[in-house]
């Protein structure tokens, strides 16, 4: 009798942790659990540039190329970190959708370990070869010893960074997008404060600017561990050492998915820097004017990287439980939802350009030469919405091999290729080099595309 009563307590327990995506009305199971990840992407873009805001008001142009430059090695390093926990994110999206919480235990447990020993992996090594580092992304001199600060503080700081993406990863697998969105506020608040109070009141330059992001990196993920720890019934994950040991199987299937999905991220970010070097060749003027698209695109793909995330794991949930007449409707309105917003975003920039890119710089002649933009954002625009729909089914089925094939043909062959022939070949410029990176953002939706009316995806 007790271990009914017990094991009705843990059901009712469980239920209130795990949130089930596979019944109910699509579209507003997607609007619910797109909406606190797109401020939480919102947060974290915003929070990311306070940094250099700060920076650069209080110290100037060095410490912002330090800041930038020192961003940038962070980013990469925590590309690999999101595409590791993406990966435990949608195995245990697809186990709840099993009701085997069994196996969700296992991929929790496992995730953990492996995060934890590639942060400290990745931190040692750069740590070994940190002047070599800040020497191959050509660390101007005057900058030098500001990046090298900043970069190493961040870095020592990074098991924070992928300890809050393995939390995360872990909550959205099971359908919770809210706490994750709770908990990199906290981080968002905490650095912006900090960042005031070491910078511009203890004048600690840009040592205070690293420090300010780690410590709410930190803060962040103590109260998502925390959380986790105190819920632990509701999935059966007790914290104890033992359970932390990798299971062979799910380790294997999180690294299969895993890497594809890092690799797609770094590809992305490797070829638009080759493409931004062919631009800077160009001068300062088209430099700045590939700043302003950048900012452009990145508000865009804040959106489109929620959509993602929710219909990845509806996705992943509804294959996992066998729902696979709910799919084609989650893939539809992911689709919808991010075409409207990228359409609305076109008109205003169509609309009113002057005004939208004035908020970015007031250099004249940089607004003189800013509207060769206009078409590259609105294909850009296109691209991130059709990638709502392309990495939703990828993802959310765990196709590794076909993350991998998105790495190769968009992050690397047509982005540069692209890039290449329309710039150099056809002589367009600048401009050419944005439309292949444009061109290049549809091909996951091509891939994506075939991969879902050929039904492989229901295996």
């Amino acid at each position: 009798m007790s271990q009914q009563i017990s094991r009705t307590s843990g059901e009712k327990e469980q239920k209130s942790m795990v949130k089930d995506l596979t019944s109910g009305s699509v579209p507003v199971l997607l609007l619910s659990f797109a909406a606190p990840l797109f401020v939480s992407n919102a947060l974290q873009a915003i929070y990311n540039i306070v940094d250099m805001i700060v920076v650069g008001q209080v110290i100037g142009k060095t410490g912002m190329s330090a800041v930038s430059i020192g961003g940038n090695v962070l980013q990469i390093m925590t590309f690999i970190a999101m595409g590791f926990s993406s990966a435990g994110q949608i195995l245990i999206a697809r186990s709840v959708g099993q009701r085997n919480m069994d196996q969700v235990r296992k991929i929790i447990g496992t995730l953990f370990t492996v995060l934890f020993f590639i942060a400290l992996a990745i931190a040692a090594a750069c740590f070994c070869i940190r002047h070599h580092l800040l020497s191959w992304i050509n660390t101007p001199a005057e900058a030098f010893d500001y990046t090298m600060d900043y970069t190493m503080i961040c870095i020592l700081g990074l098991v924070f960074i992928y300890g809050y993406n393995c939390v995360s990863a872990i909550l959205r697998g099971m359908g919770d997008s809210k706490r994750p969105f709770i908990f990199i506020s906290i981080a968002a608040v905490m650095n912006t404060v900090l960042d005031i109070f070491f910078v511009a009141v203890l004048k600690m330059e840009v040592t205070g600017a690293a420090l300010a992001t780690v410590i709410g990196q930190a803060f962040s993920f103590l109260f998502a561990i925390s959380y986790l720890y105190r819920n632990r019934e509701s999935f059966g994950f007790d914290f104890r050492l033992e359970s932390f040991v990798p299971d062979r199987k799910a380790m294997s299937s999180i690294i299969t998915l895993g890497i594809p999905m890092a690799l797609q991220s770094a590809a992305i970010t490797i070829s638009q820097t080759v493409v931004a070097a062919w631009v800077n060749s160009f001068g300062v003027v088209y430099s700045a004017i590939a700043g302003v698209l950048s900012k452009l695109n990145m508000m865009m793909s804040v959106l489109s990287n929620a959509v993602t995330t929710a219909g990845a794991s509806m996705t992943g949930q509804n294959i996992g439980a066998g729902k696979y007449d709910r799919v084609p409707g989650i893939l539809a309105w992911s689709l919808g939802f991010s075409s409207v917003i990228a359409c609305i975003s076109s008109g205003l920039l169509l609309v009113f350009p002057d005004f939208i890119i004035s908020m970015f710089t007031t250099d004249a002649d940089v607004l003189a030469e800013a509207a060769v933009i206009i078409g590259p954002a609105i294909l850009c625009f296109a691209g991130a919405a059709t990638r709502t729909f392309a990495f939703s089914i990828i993802n959310g089925s765990g196709n590794s091999r076909l993350n991998l094939l998105v790495a190769i043909i968009d992050g690397v062959i047509a982005r540069i290729g692209c890039s290449y022939i329309f710039g150099f070949v056809m002589g367009m410029g600048p401009k050419g080099f944005w439309y292949g990176d444009g061109v290049a953002g549809m091909m996951p939706l091509l891939i994506g595309g075939v991969f879902f009316l050929s039904g492989r995806w229901k295996k």
